[in-house]
């Protein structure tokens, strides 16, 4: 890839009349050099059993390549045709709910076999009618995929198999998930139960675990069947969606992304985030980190929002403080979903670049400032590289097995925790690396967050602890170290393996009701009892360990809220609880200081932002974003340089005024200060 690629997702077969011919003329006038099609159409492009209709994609590859313009092509499998669910009825999943209806998308079950069958029919011929254009730059490979609760009969055939091979003697099994309790203990393969109506937690979570291993597989099969076609100047990617609150939120629950990018070429992500007053670039942050975090590399934005939803029309600037939030996580694409808004069905109200009139408007007027920034400088934004010194781990099977049981912590949920410790970083302008329990080289970073690692294998948290022991700052979260990796609660004093490092032991826990925190080792924003704590509280006794914060209650303030421990070279730091952002960030600013990771940005703080890298150059670039409706001032701290946007000069010291919704990019020239 030689620039930054920058478009949307076009469908010719929406259009209510012919203007292919218009649109890519506005497309140039944009500056978008990318569009991505027919991931969505298996019906128009297979409108009977074994009849293909290729028109429309015709009409696109060749219009786009006379304009210049390179084409990404989505294998069409996540919306079943009409035909195919008449002639095969059991191609739509069965869930705990029943048989899926037909009419909404990813409906199916992608381990049926007359569905893969004709997936993979679909998938062929498409490709060897496309793979030789040239305008076809890359494969997207389905979208947005996930199990879809897929449960029935034959994912609960293959569920046994996978246990079998998991635990060869039925009394490991029943032992390590405590099937005894209720009379669920499995006493003959053959009597293994339909786990859609199980208790047992161990056995939801793993089921859960096997679901993911679903997706990875059915990926890996598409990418397998994709890589037959393709040319070695073309890519094969996906784009990956996150866990939901009303847009993309945190970890996603039904795919271990990591595993399932293995295989692709590029990662790729769609990313929603809130908009007007609500924006503040903490979703593109954290979903691009975690997005370069999947392959270690640069990634691609497959789908963002242009006007979205009605309350995510962009303020005037916010659109180009977006785009340009997304390659400064390192990002080499942005693509909007989409180009045009939809005159019908149900996403009629999710709008595009164009509005339904189809006429150029304020938002386009901006995107095309954004595509011709990228023209002018896009090779100096490219290929962004990161070397962070901090690190969040983040966990399928600990966000799993705490949400099993949140009803039984005060409403407790991982991606809460999770994004609580982000936030808190990228507040105060600290960036990090988004890693997995399976990522190796932990030394390369200085402090790993840890949020509620409620479900661990013994070896991770072994690894962490030596981590610890050799020089770093370990911080975990709430209920951490709780459980073993099947969900089985350690039987040791809590928090288990982890008790030594941190310090200090609990065996009581309970509800967060008007608690708030006393005692304070660090500075925080506002009086203590103006910060309540939520969900659950573990009633921490130091040992080893040096309180950092007690509870303000009348029964519970002799116990410790968050301790901190000397741990070989290293230290360990748990909390018991779960603070407000004001409190997260004070004891983040607290530590990071403490462990020499406070430096020049973090001066700044929200809603000023600024995230860096080196790029394809060799130079440091630096991004300054606004994310407030009025002006911001700052002294620049870096080596001088040239503000890209504007191409004028700057100074170390300068003091600089960063416009409402505003967007600088400095890059640091070659000599000295």
């Amino acid at each position: 890839m030689d620039q930054v690629l920058y478009g949307a997702a076009y469908y010719d077969e929406y259009m209510p009349y012919d203007r292919l011919e218009q649109d890519i003329r506005m497309m140039q006038e944009a500056g978008i050099n990318v569009v991505r099609i027919a991931e969505s159409t298996w019906s128009t492009l297979e409108p009977q059993d074994g009849v293909f209709d290729f028109t429309h994609i015709d009409r696109v590859l060749n219009a786009m390549e006379q304009a210049n313009i390179s084409v990404i092509v989505g294998t069409p499998t996540y919306a079943v045709p009409t035909w195919l669910v008449r002639e095969y009825p059991d191609v739509l999943a069965v869930t705990k709910n029943g048989r899926n209806q037909y009419g909404p998308r990813q409906n199916m079950d992608i381990t049926n076999a007359h569905y893969l069958f004709y997936a993979e029919r679909i998938i062929r011929v498409l490709l060897e009618h496309v793979k030789d254009h040239p305008a076809v730059i890359g494969y997207q490979v389905d979208n947005e995929t996930k199990h879809y609760g897929t449960s029935g009969p034959n994912v609960q055939a293959m569920f046994v198999t996978y246990m079998q091979e998991k635990f060869p003697e039925l009394e490991q099994l029943n032992h390590a998930f405590g099937l005894d309790y209720w009379s669920n203990r499995i006493n003959a393969w053959e009597d293994f139960p339909n786990v859609n109506g199980t208790i047992n937690g161990s056995l939801a979570a793993e089921f859960s675990k096997f679901q993911r291993k679903l997706v990875t597989d059915f990926l890996n099969w598409q990418v397998g069947i994709v890589r037959e076609y393709k040319r070695a100047d073309q890519f094969i990617t996906h784009n990956f969606d996150f866990a939901w609150k009303g847009h993309s939120y945190g970890v996603q629950p039904d795919v271990n992304h990591f595993e399932a990018a293995k295989e692709l070429d590029l990662a790729g992500v769609d990313i929603y985030h809130p908009s007007q007053d609500e924006l503040t670039g903490r979703e593109i942050a954290f979903c691009g980190d975690l997005a370069r975090g999947m392959k270690q590399d640069n990634y691609l934005v497959l789908e963002t929002e242009a006007q979205g939803f009605t309350d995510w029309v962009p303020y005037p600037g916010q659109l180009r403080l977006q785009a340009f939030s997304h390659l400064a996580s390192g990002a080499d694409m942005v693509e909007y979903w989409h180009w045009h808004s939809l005159h019908n069905a149900i996403e009629t109200y999710w709008k595009g670049l164009l509005s339904h009139d189809l006429m150029p408007n304020p938002v386009y007027w901006e995107a095309k400032t954004v595509g011709m920034d990228l023209k002018r400088i896009g090779s100096h934004l490219l290929h962004l590289r990161k070397s962070n010194k901090v690190a969040v781990l983040v966990s399928n099977e600990a966000l799993t097995a705490l949400n099993l049981f949140s009803g039984f912590q005060n409403g407790l949920e991982y991606n809460d925790v999770v994004r609580r410790m982000y936030d808190a970083l990228y507040h105060m302008n600290v960036e990090c690396d988004i890693i997995h329990p399976d990522s190796k080289d932990l030394e390369r970073y200085r402090m790993i967050l840890v949020p509620s690692l409620y479900a661990a294998p013994d070896e991770l948290l072994y690894r962490l602890n030596q981590f610890a022991k050799t020089g770093g700052c370990v911080v975990y979260g709430v209920r951490s170290g709780f459980c073993d990796e099947q969900v089985k609660v350690r039987s040791s004093a809590q928090p288990g393996i982890i008790c030594a490092a941190c310090g200090a032991t609990y065996s009581e826990f309970t509800a967060a009701k008007q608690v708030c925190l006393k005692d304070i080792a660090f500075p925080i924003q506002g009086s203590a009892d103006s910060h309540k704590l939520e969900a659950v509280i573990e009633l921490l006794e130091p040992q080893t360990g040096e309180e950092l914060a007690r509870y303000d209650h009348p029964y519970w303030q002799k116990y410790a809220a968050i301790t901190k421990a000397r741990c070989g070279k290293g230290m360990v730091v748990y909390m018991g609880c779960l603070p407000d952002i004001e409190v997260m960030e004070g004891l983040l600013r607290f530590l990071l200081q403490e462990n020499e990771l406070w430096g020049r940005d973090q001066q700044l703080h929200f809603p000023l932002i600024t995230r860096s890298g080196v790029n394809a150059m060799g130079r440091t670039l630096h991004y300054y974003f606004n994310y407030s409706g009025e002006a911001v001032q700052f002294v620049y701290p870096h080596k001088a340089g040239t503000e890209l946007l504007e191409d004028k000069p700057v100074s170390r010291k300068e003091e600089l005024t960063l416009k409402p919704w505003g967007v600088f990019i400095i890059e640091e020239s070659a000599g000295k200060y």
